[in-house]
């Protein structure tokens, strides 16, 4: 399956310098021709570079499943090669206009009133939908801050996207409770739509499509008895929905880095504790109690820890050691030591969290809006 259109995934040619290691870096040509070694425990640079390069261009038949999360999946990609600095292997400007392409825009400014939300359909699947449909607009939360991310980390200019529109369209999908539709006929809510909303607003600075008090008290009540979150009120902790929460919170201005403080208004310590114990005996991170780790919450939890300001609390060694026994021979990260070949959603996040671990020269995340920035910083 294609995944970024083909005028968008032009590459330049050449590998890119890469921080001095111990040992020989394999080159390029070399990658492609010889029997992948087994994992090892450093980061190689090429082989996941490959491995990026080629889910832009295309994505293999398993991925077919998917299309109507193209955007998501793109945003994957892009903010893999991001990350590793490598936003030069594409041609950002055809990239921006790929993404561009998904926007929705109201005809009339009266339309932004009839209850649609006007964002980024996350495919062309969605974007022209069956005949019988076609009048349907299919704007998705989730397809919206992937495209805004994107446009983003390629330096795009997010005030000529008319942030107005989207905006207070968005808010067309805050529920009575402060929790998010994520498309305006219809889905379930949780706590991943809340932080989209926020993430949104936050990328555009535009905060008139959330009422933030409202959305405020919905994370409130998911916080379960044990300090971690779960996607609705009274369901399980989840690494997942702790980040999405603790995020949202962070990007509304309603929690800062003072655990002890006593005016934030979740309960941090008991969160704390919570997302500590999530690191397992073979450092790795869990998302649920009782659940084996996996490399995606190396990121959702050890962000949590990071924009609390106690990332420095785990075992960075051992989590990076977990890690490394899950990178594949073909470039990219698997979900657990025993899987053979790589996905593209937990590679990423497998970056990310290499990222918030300070691997050398991988670029610097921030990490409530989950995307880099181009100055490197985190900012």
């Amino acid at each position: 399956m294609a995944l970024v259109a083909s005028e968008a995934a032009q590459t330049t040619g050449g590998a890119r310098e890469r921080p001095k290691e111990s040992g020989v870096s394999p080159k390029v040509g070399e990658i492609t021709a010889m029997d992948p070694p087994a994992s090892s425990a450093r980061f190689e640079w090429e082989r996941h570079l490959l491995f990026l390069e080629m889910t832009v261009g295309s994505l293999p038949s398993e991925y077919e499943s998917q299309e109507i999360n193209r955007l998501t999946l793109a945003y994957f990609a892009i903010s893999g090669l991001s990350i590793l600095n490598a936003l030069d292997r594409v041609d950002r400007d055809q990239l921006a206009n790929w993404v561009l392409s998904f926007q929705v825009h109201p005809r009339t400014e009266a339309d932004l009133d009839n209850g649609e939300f006007y964002g980024f359909c996350g495919s062309r699947t969605s974007q022209f939908p069956p005949s019988k449909i076609s009048s349907r607009n299919c704007s998705h939360l989730a397809s919206t801050y992937c495209a805004l991310a994107i446009l983003k980390m390629v330096g795009h200019d997010l005030s000529n996207l008319n942030p107005e529109a989207i905006s207070r369209s968005m808010r067309n999908l805050q529920q009575p409770d402060g929790s998010f539709m994520p498309i305006h006929f219809g889905a379930e809510t949780d706590l991943r739509f809340v932080y989209c909303a926020a993430a949104i607003c936050s990328m555009l600075n535009n905060w008139t499509g959330i009422d933030k008090e409202m959305a405020k008290d919905y994370i409130v009540q998911c916080q379960s008895y044990d300090g971690g979150f779960g996607l609705l009120p009274g369901s399980e902790s989840h690494g997942g929905a702790t980040y999405c929460g603790v995020a949202a919170l962070q990007l509304m201005g309603f929690v800062g880095t003072k655990i002890c403080s006593k005016e934030t208004v979740i309960d941090i310590p008991l969160l704390v504790q919570w997302s500590l114990q999530k690191q397992t005996i073979n450092g790795g991170f869990q998302g649920r109690s009782n659940k084996p780790s996996d490399t995606c919450y190396a990121f959702w939890v050890g962000g949590v820890l990071k924009m609390l300001g106690i990332f420095e609390l785990i075992d960075k060694d051992a989590l990076r050691n977990f890690l490394f026994s899950c990178q594949s021979k073909y470039g990219g990260f698997t979900k657990f030591p025993e899987n053979m070949l790589p996905d593209l959603y937990h590679s990423y996040y497998s970056f990310a969290a290499l990222s918030l671990l300070g691997e050398p020269g991988l670029k610097q995340l921030c990490v409530e809006l989950g995307t880099t920035s181009l100055d490197g910083h985190g900012k």
